[in-house]
């Protein structure tokens, strides 16, 4: 078990653009480690932000939203997709972070712009996966690229 101020020796996240051919949405999911999550959100909104203590939750959904619609961009078939921040879920060593996409039909090109944690780290890495009728193409991105798309 880490202890306060411990830190592990690398800055990774995940985020995973599935396509639901019944909602006809993305559903994205971002899971990153707490401590790295919570101190990006601590710098970026200037105040401290805590996971696992119920008194900041409404904050942490607000700067979370925010977050994700600065630091996340998705485009299919050239178009801008809005996307909406859902919630999070949260356990001792990360949090997962939901967001749906407006509805499309059956998308050819997936385009994501993923800079999650950039403003804190200049060694992080992102790895996206992106699914799309179970065709599954997965990318790394590392600091300062954020761009990827694929053909489906």
């Amino acid at each position: 078990m880490k202890t306060k101020g411990e830190f592990h020796p690398y800055h990774v996240g995940s985020v995973e653009i599935n396509y639901n051919s019944k909602s006809k949405t993305f559903e994205i999911t971002g899971r990153f480690f707490l401590d790295d999550l919570e101190n990006g959100l601590s710098k970026k909104y200037g105040k401290p932000l805590r996971f696992n203590d119920e008194k900041y939750k409404a904050q942490l959904n607000e700067a979370l939203k925010n977050y994700s619609a600065e630091y996340f961009r998705l485009k299919s078939d050239n178009k801008f997709l809005k996307v909406n921040y859902v919630g999070y879920e949260e356990d001792s060593e990360s949090v997962n972070v939901f967001l749906e996409s407006e509805t499309l039909t059956s998308p050819k090109k997936v385009e994501a712009a993923v800079s999650f944690l950039y403003n804190l780290f200049d060694d992080q890495i992102n790895i996206v996966h992106i699914i799309v009728n179970g065709n599954r193409k997965s990318e790394k991105l590392v600091y300062p690229n954020r761009y990827l798309f694929q053909q489906f």
